[in-house]
């Protein structure tokens, strides 16, 4: 009986089949040592994602108190445009926190390191980083390096997408 003919046993079948979510860490590496290892490192960013979900419901509570602050204050119910950008930057902050839970997510839930969602959050965190500036108290090299970081995290993105969208359509 030729070796194609075989039926592949599961220890001899493709990570695939056997259901296994992320092949960094699989949980039947042949060494025990490394495979208690693996299942230590999921458990940790288990963790992480219910630690990202406080974090994140934490936001929505100091968003809500920023605004309720903001409005209270004289002159009453009216927002100036400092208190504008700031109330933007703690949306971002907690836009940028379910971005993080979203790439966790992913991270355990797929056998791709999902690198294009990761160019994004840090595109979003340092669009935040730009809402937020205060341009007063910067350098010119400062600023000269937030538009390359923003430049470069943007092309990064383009060309991410570029080789994506004959993959898949949707991000």
């Amino acid at each position: 009986m030729a070796d194609s003919d075989r039926e592949a046993t599961p220890a001899q079948s493709a990570p695939e089949d056997r259901h296994e979510l992320h092949q960094e860490l699989p949980i039947d590496f042949p060494d025990p040592f490394f495979r208690g290892l693996h299942r230590i490192i999921r458990f940790a960013i288990r963790v992480l994602a219910v630690l990202m979900v406080a974090v994140i419901l934490w936001g929505v509570g100091d968003v809500i108190y920023i605004i309720y602050d903001r409005l209270i204050t004289p002159p009453f119910l009216l927002l100036n445009i400092n208190d504008i950008f700031y109330t933007f930057g703690a949306f971002m902050a907690v836009l940028i926190a379910v971005e993080i839970f979203i790439n966790i997510r992913l991270y355990l839930g797929t056998n791709v390191f999902p690198v294009q969602l990761v160019v994004a959050t840090a595109l979003m965190a340092i669009a935040r980083k730009v809402i937020v500036l205060d341009f007063e108290t910067l350098t010119p090299m400062y600023l000269i390096g937030i538009a390359a970081t923003t430049l470069a995290l943007g092309i990064t993105y383009w060309l991410l997408r570029q080789g994506n969208q004959y993959h898949e359509w949707d991000d």
